[in-house]
Order: C-alpha cells, then structure tokens, then sequence
C-alpha cells in the first residue's frame, strides 16, 4: 500500500513577495509602526494623523499631472464628452461618489459616469472576484455607450488591477483619452494611461489597507479633477455653485443667499425669482436686467 502523503505536503508552495521588486505597490510594504495591537486608542490615532499628514503634500507633487488631467477632460466635456471613473472596492466607491455629486452641485446629469467593478451592488458589498475581470471594465464601458469623445479615467491604487487595466488598455488602443489615478509610480496602469496622475503615499499605517493614505489622496484627486473641470465648462460663477440643484431647504437658503449678494436685492426678491425660474443663475440674469 502506498504511503499517504502528509498534509503539508500537498498545499501548493507561494513564494514570499520581494519587499524591493519594482512591480510590488508601495501601498503593500510594511509601515513604520507595528504591533498595532499593542497601541493604545491615543496611541492609534496619533500615530495615524502623523501619516496623514503626508498625503495632501504628495498629491501636491502630482500637480502638473493632475492639471494636464483636467485640461483633457475640459477639453472633452466641453465638446459633449463625458468623463468614465472605473474602479474597484475603494477606489470604484470613491470613483461613484464623485460622480454622483456632479448632478446636485453643478446642475448637470451623464458628465461624470463611475463604474464598479461587480456592478451597482458592489458599492454595499465586495463582489468575488470582480476585480479580476479584464474584460469586465470593457463590458461596462461598452454597456454605458462610451466612445471616442469621452475620457476613460482608471482608479487603482495598486496600478495593476485587471478591470481597470484592462478597460484603460483597451480605451487607449481604440484611440480615445485615457488618464488614471493610482499610487503605484511603477505600475502598470500608470504607464497605459495617456494622462497618469501618480500619487506616491507610499505605506499604509495598515499594510495593504488602501482605503487609508491611497483612499484619501484618491478622494483629494477626485474632488479637484471634477471640480476643476465643472469650473472650465461654465458651471461656477465667482466662487459660487450657480448651477446647483435646489433639492431641499438649506440650498434654497445657500441660493437665496447668493443671489442676494449678487444683486443685492431683498430676501424676498431672491426667493421670487428662485420660484419663478428655479435657478440660481438665471435668477440673477433677471434681477439684474429687471
């Protein structure tokens, strides 16, 4: 009778990763801090406050990048493009929350489109192995009727996942505007995209754990490309959301007061003309001419 082997024996042999390989995403080595579960709360949030620190200047050294982001992206949205945020887990989520503030604060609807990896229901839940689909991000694309006038903007953190890889690859032969935001100087969707926006948080406090240091500066990203190009394209007046949707009493209250300011009549007037046009700008424009 043969022999039956240990246990051990069958599990399948992982090499360790090399902490030095260049394809390895800084957001995957060790921090400065370990035995965390030794810290105090004080400890934890002290410590975590001291990293964050660095991620606002590190999406400042991506500057141009990012400014030559929102010039494209200007440039498409001004001529009827849109602007496709794909991602998966946190950078995805993050991708559809901007997305989803484009409308009520600027006015407008399908400028900014965010997909997930997974579909809809994965900004609740993980979906298994969504992320691991490189045709899964071309689907979405091809489903929500991008082309060649619109942006394709890969988020990823690590810089190689497959959905968001994949589709940026594809974008990018089929000629149309790619750009990405990732924190991996290295990786590999930093150099598919036309338009890369790098921003090197390096480790996380936890290891791996990008929706601390890579999650904030994605969202800082975010905040500024959207704006930016909202800015660009006529949506802002001064500094003002002159284009906002009224949807509930404290934006009334926000336009009226804009309103007044602009033309310097009374609450009343103000609240008039926002009833009668429904629009902060074009409340203005009237009692301004009237």
């Amino acid at each position: 009778m043969t022999a039956r082997r240990k246990i051990h024996d069958e599990k399948p042999k992982t090499k360790a990763p090399d902490m030095s390989d260049s394809t390895l995403s800084p957001t995957e080595h060790s921090g400065p801090y370990s035995a965390l579960e030794k810290m105090t709360p004080r400890e934890i949030v002290a410590a975590m406050n001291q990293l964050d620190r660095s991620v606002a200047d590190a999406v400042g050294q991506a500057g141009e990048a990012l400014a030559a982001l929102v010039e494209i992206c200007t440039q498409k949205v001004a001529s009827g493009g849109r602007v496709f945020y794909l991602g998966a887990g946190t950078s995805g989520r993050l991708g559809v929350v901007d997305a989803s503030e484009i409308p009520p604060t600027f006015g407008v609807e399908d400028v900014f489109i965010g997909l997930i990896a997974g579909g809809d229901s994965a900004i609740r839940q993980a979906v298994e192995g969504a992320e691991d689909d490189a045709q899964g991000g071309i689907q979405d694309l091809e489903a929500a009727g991008a082309g060649p006038g619109d942006v394709v903007v890969g988020i990823a953190a690590s810089g190689r996942t497959p959905y968001v890889l994949g589709a940026v690859n594809w974008a990018r032969a089929k000629g149309w505007a790619t750009g990405c935001i990732t924190c991996h100087p290295q990786g590999a969707l930093a150099a598919a995209a036309q338009w890369p926006v790098v921003v090197d948080t390096g480790a996380e406090f936890l290891t791996g754990s990008t929706r601390l240091k890579a999650g904030t500066a994605q969202k800082l990203v975010l905040n500024t490309l959207s704006t930016g190009v909202m800015i660009g394209c006529g949506h802002v007046k001064g500094n003002k959301m002159v284009d906002m949707k009224l949807a509930n009493i404290k934006l009334l209250e926000r336009a009226a007061r804009m309103v007044i300011e602009s033309t310097g009549c009374t609450e009343a007037q103000a609240r008039a003309a926002l009833e009668a046009h429904g629009s902060v700008r074009t409340a203005i424009s009237n009692l301004n001419f009237s």
